[in-house]
């Protein structure tokens, strides 16, 4: 094959990663840029998006320099981005009509204490399988038509476009003939309808969105059209498209019902595959899409970690009681165990499955004998004891067995970590060779319209697993480390915050 490498396009929140990867599912060439963070008041997280398009195309080339290669020589690309983030811009002319409200953005939250005086919770829970939160992205639309000078009327006349960065990368590399978004990330607007697979009309009523500067919602593996010329060499097709959560889903291979994967980096992100099955969570978890391939719509349970490896940091950067996050490794298999020192980071709250914003950190089970040692174990056993609590409900959400964790990010490269999750859990833990498993998604969806790789079989026989982590301890062990972290939580979310 002459065109025989994929481009996989990771466009994230702090920068943009560019992997080439060949039909085995080696990196070939790997490139990286960030792009700059801006805050113009507190709470309030802004992208550039012609920024955002520029390090994309600037990464993109360098990646084809590095290995060496043309465009020519690629046979598709995949893109993957980061969830939520807004962008809205001129249809005539794809000029921004201001900055990319970023999904950590806070600024939308008086409308959504408005949607919860309404009583819409049920509706945006039922509709769309999510909660009432600045996160997503309808608010952010909402913000820009009311805030910004006549964007309204022109959004009315048929002038602007909305689009998630999966949408504004699509239009600006086929030079605006494409207006796309895949299921997954229209799924985490707050807009779409994930039962009916459409734009929600009575969502778009009570925004006052107008429903034509919506991009069309398609496969997140097909073909959508090519790059413009002038843009490479050559033209490449344009064939994959998942948000990065989902994209990673689909790259750690977690094609059947019940296989769930964990990305360990600031925080933790879990999805577990329900298949066709849409299932509704009592426990606080998003039901989302996963994906959609072949006419086949693909879900998913989601829950959030907000502080995994954001705890060794803290160690780190405000403890001093390491100086790198390989030293934790180090001092956790210096002792035997935690001494009974439980550390619960709740330093922003708890997610799911617990949603208490009023919980705090707390360290528990101080003695005398306590050192750094069982203070850093214990920072690192709470990322397993709270990854525990949420696959527990998923797995009880979706009546499913889970088999095994499949895991990326950071984090997972601690081997103490990885077993400690894996004996607590009771079941594998594996951690792939190619730990950038969002950019492998991209890369297997785009791989797959192309008809580079042929079917899901082919792309699971790719996934090469670095180390299995296989259970070792003793039930009666993990019984009492798992009730002495519930015993730890029940101490963080007691204790008082004062107004």
């Amino acid at each position: 094959m002459f065109r025989k490498y994929i481009m996989a396009i990771d466009q994230g929140t702090t920068g943009t990663t560019v992997l080439i990867i060949d039909h085995v599912g080696s990196v070939v060439s790997r490139a990286y840029r960030e792009f700059s963070q801006i805050y113009p008041q507190p709470g309030w997280v802004e992208h550039d998006p012609e920024e955002i398009w520029e390090t994309t195309y600037q990464v993109a080339r360098q990646a084809l320099q590095l290995g060496g290669l043309r465009a020519q020589n690629i046979n598709g690309i995949g893109i993957t981005n980061q969830r939520e983030t807004t962008i809205v811009w001129e249809k005539s002319t794809g000029r921004p009509i201001t900055n990319a409200i970023v999904w950590q953005c806070r600024r939308t939250a008086p409308i959504c204490e408005q949607m919860k005086a309404a009583n819409m919770d049920d509706a945006i829970r039922s509709k769309t399988g999510l909660v009432i939160d600045a996160y997503f992205s309808a608010t952010k639309l909402a913000w820009i038509l009311d805030s910004m000078p006549q964007a309204r009327q022109m959004a009315e006349n048929g002038d602007l476009l909305f689009g998630t960065v999966d949408s504004y990368l699509v239009w600006k590399m086929t030079g605006g003939q494409i207006h796309i978004t895949d299921y997954s990330n229209a799924s985490r607007t707050m807009l779409y309808n994930i039962n009916t697979l459409e734009w929600d009309q009575e969502l778009l009523d009570y925004f006052a969105i107008p429903r034509n500067m919506l991009p069309q919602v398609v496969s997140s593996s097909a073909v959508y059209g090519e790059t413009f010329s002038g843009l490479f060499d050559s033209p490449v097709l344009v064939a994959g498209v998942a948000g990065d959560q989902q994209a990673a889903l689909f790259g750690q291979t977690c094609f059947q019902p019940g296989c769930a994967k964990n990305t360990y980096g600031t925080g933790c992100f879990l999805l577990m595959n329900t298949g066709g099955q849409l299932i509704a969570s009592p426990h606080g978890l998003l039901t989302t899409i996963a994906w959609g391939i072949d006419n086949r719509i693909d879900y998913a349970l989601e829950g959030s970690i907000f502080i995994a490896g954001a705890a060794i940091q803290w160690l780190r950067d405000e403890m001093k009681i390491i100086s790198s996050a390989a030293e934790s490794e180090i001092l956790a298999i210096s002792i035997p165990d935690n001494g009974g020192v439980y550390l619960v980071p709740a330093f922003v709250g708890l997610g799911a499955p617990h949603w208490d914003m009023y919980a705090r950190g707390t360290v528990v089970g101080l003695t005398r004998g306590a050192g750094r040692a069982h203070l850093t174990r214990a920072a690192l056993e709470s990322l397993a004891y709270q990854t525990y609590d949420i696959l527990e409900v998923m797995a009880r959400d979706a009546d499913i067995k889970l088999e095994s964790l499949k895991v990326d990010g950071g984090v997972a490269a601690n081997n103490f970590l990885m077993q400690f999750q894996a004996d607590m859990l009771g079941v594998a833990v594996e951690r792939p060779q190619v730990t950038e498993t969002t950019a492998m998604g991209a890369a297997f969806l785009a791989g797959l319209a192309t008809g580079y790789w042929k079917d899901l079989d082919e792309l699971k026989a790719i996934r090469q697993v670095d180390k299995s982590f296989v259970p070792r301890m003793a039930e009666e062990p993990r019984r009492k480390l798992l009730e002495g972290w519930q015993r730890a939580m029940f101490c963080a979310r007691s204790f008082p915050v004062e107004d």
